[in-house]
């Protein structure tokens, strides 16, 4: 038996009192890729991304082990909320036009003191004051570095359209103006390296654009180590007492966390373990979120169709971006009709081992997006179901 049949086989096991659709979290393969993440980052605090985790049973989970401090949140709501709940040292990752929850933050001292906004504009400030009302506390601030590698003079550009805060001299402009603006404090510095954590550089089948991604991915880190070391110099100078550098992601983890100028490493992804993360040669992790979706019809000789199971993830529309049938290995897609919205055919000759009313195992292209489609979580370790936990949604939170 394979250890793929073997992980099947304990799944319909610790489910078989269920119906599908469900979804599970494998504790024993999320507990050893959150180890394997703590052994890249080199000593260095994994700051958990909760938008790749969705779920605060496990974010509580993940934050109790030794070498996690943090939470980087994807909403100003959603912060609020976590601070609310008792997280602490929550950080913001994107910037908010949020003027109700910006309202709340101003007025609370217990949540100003636990969230850090993120800036990459002095406009977003006016934004906060002129959102503030009678709230006067002190709001931390995040100031966000572009990674991208411009190359050709800036003519070609690699890596996400996030701040457009680049060079050294216009991160230090914003953070003096941080600096002498009342009612804000600069704390922080982050720099998400998507084109380097988040691309695959092992893609099947394709040797030359896996080496050319690798080249690319090397070239890129050598920049922004040498940019990103002098931005600090240059914010450090404005604000000697900076609390921390944030940067990396779940793709890049040993690499980021090898720079002197990084104080701490985020990553989320890298705790679930979903499909786009199967293409790196840096490392490799255990499966350990999946969806399973019954068999409904067995339309013909090596074809069923399961209920549901059309969960795009987000991104540019692409293959890359489907769940993949996972369990029993060896399940493909129609090309004509996809993961369907209310019914998916699936084609090879596993099918013709399946009943109606079997699991077919999935698992989603991106990580808390999968969290997005379902209320609970049911946790699994060995061979039955210990908890089920409710997601971001199952508590009647849908942040974006």
């Amino acid at each position: 038996m394979t250890a793929r049949a073997a992980d099947r086989a304990r799944y319909d096991r610790a489910t078989a009192h269920l119906d599908a659709p469900l979804a599970l979290v494998d504790l024993d393969a999320f507990d050893a890729n959150a180890e394997d993440l703590v052994r890249r980052a080199g000593g260095k605090p994994i700051r958990v991304a909760s938008k790749s985790v969705r779920c605060r049973t496990l974010l509580e989970r993940v934050l109790a082990k030794d070498g996690f401090a943090g939470i980087m949140s994807f909403t100003l709501a959603e912060s609020l909320w976590l601070a609310r709940s008792g997280f602490e040292d929550i950080l913001l990752a994107y910037p908010s036009a949020d003027r109700a929850a910006f309202a709340e933050l101003a007025a609370d001292p217990k949540l100003a003191a636990a969230v850090t906004v993120m800036v990459d504009d002095v406009s977003q400030l006016d934004l906060i004051d002129g959102a503030r009302g009678e709230g006067r506390e002190v709001i931390r601030v995040c100031l966000e570095l572009d990674t991208a590698l411009k190359l050709l003079g800036g003519r070609v550009r690699v890596g996400a359209l996030r701040s457009p805060l680049h060079s050294p001299a216009q991160v230090a402009d914003v953070a003096r103006a941080v600096a002498r603006r009342p009612g804000f404090k600069l704390v922080g510095i982050m720099a998400y390296e998507g084109h380097i954590a988040g691309v695959g550089d092992s893609l099947a089948g394709r040797p030359f654009r896996s080496r050319a991604i690798r080249l690319m991915q090397a070239t890129a880190r050598r920049e922004l180590a040498e940019r990103r070391a002098a931005v600090v110099r240059a914010v450090r100078a404005v604000v000697p007492d900076l609390e921390y550098v944030n940067g990396g992601g779940t793709g890049s983890v040993q690499h980021t966390a090898a720079e002197d100028a990084v104080t701490e490493i985020a990553a989320g992804s890298g705790l679930y373990v979903p499909r786009l993360f199967d293409n790196y040669t840096s490392f490799s992790g255990r499966p350990a979120a999946l969806f399973a979706q019954p068999v409904v019809r067995r339309p013909g000789v090596g074809i069923v169709t399961v209920l549901g199971g059309g969960y795009p993830a987000s991104g540019a529309a692409g293959p890359d971006r489907l769940p993949v049938p996972y369990l029993p290995e060896g399940l493909r897609y129609d090309p004509q009709e996809g993961p369907g919205e209310v019914q998916t055919p699936l084609l090879g000759s596993p099918a013709d081992d399946l009943l109606i009313g079997d699991k077919v195992w999935f698992r989603h292209a991106k990580a808390g997006e999968l969290c997005e489609r379902f209320d609970v979580l049911h946790l699994v370790e060995g061979d039955a179901v210990t908890a089920t936990v409710p997601t971001y949604r199952g508590e009647g939170r849908t942040f974006l």
